[in-house]
């Protein structure tokens, strides 16, 4: 199959992308095609971006967090132990 069966291919261009790591990477996009900002590098796959010296950054992941390690955050070791006396109480049949 040559493009004689296809028909014409579009005109394309060539575009350079960075990303953190310094890979690059070249998709090509057609000539009349919007062009996006960032692409994800295939390597890697961080965010790649047309600056070579100001690549965009990696994404910031967030550790697992248990659910203790989120009642943590909202309650004080006071506020646990009161918490947790009120409900033995109740257990106790003393409220």
């Amino acid at each position: 199959m040559g493009e004689a069966e296809r028909g014409e291919s579009a005109p394309r261009l060539r575009m350079s992308f960075w990303c953190s790591n310094g890979h690059e990477t070249q998709p090509s996009f057609a000539s009349d095609a919007q062009v996006p900002d960032n692409w994800d590098c295939p390597r890697c796959g961080f965010p790649a971006g047309q600056d070579r010296d100001n690549p965009p950054a990696p994404p910031r992941t967030e550790p697992y967090k248990t659910h203790l390690a989120y009642v943590r955050e909202r309650r004080s070791d006071a506020d646990g132990e009161a918490i947790l006396a009120e409900a033995l109480a109740k257990l106790r049949g003393e409220i």
